[in-house]
């Protein structure tokens, strides 16, 4: 090792001092474990249909942040940057959430078949991908 250099520790060297600790695993699993009983209490309070004032620009705002994500993993693909896995990993997560979104928002028949072909031979291949780029290397 040459001087003045620090040995490789791996990613956890790297993270903020909270993230090495105990409170950010314990808040993120105490968060996680209470959207159970809260998602059981939407699915039996909330209405299977409601009109969206701004349906319009929620949808058109997602698909700017989509196309951004992408894009920003694209550069830092071409650019062979560190920061590659973390855009390719929100581009994953965010394509995935286009397909659920698409597909359980679709009116039934045509419109729900489009959905389902597009999230099957775009969002989820792509989304793959961008997974397979999230992972770490070695």
């Amino acid at each position: 090792m040459r001087a003045g250099r620090t040995p490789n520790r791996g990613p956890a060297a790297d993270a903020p001092a909270l993230s090495r600790g105990r409170l950010a695993p314990a808040l993120l699993a105490a968060v996680g474990i209470g959207l159970l009983p809260w998602t059981l209490w939407l699915v039996l309070s909330l209405p299977s249909r409601k009109v969206a004032e701004h349906w319009d620009l929620a949808w058109a705002g997602f698909d700017l942040v989509l196309a951004a994500s992408l894009l920003a993993t694209a550069v830092t693909l071409i650019r062979r940057s560190p920061l590659v896995r973390s855009y390719a990993a929100a581009s994953g997560a965010l394509l995935l959430a286009d397909a659920w979104f698409d597909v359980v928002t679709s009116a039934t028949g045509r419109e729900r078949w489009l959905a389902v072909g597009l999230a099957i031979v775009a969002e989820l291949p792509v989304a793959g991908l961008c997974f397979a780029l999230a992972r770490p290397s070695g």
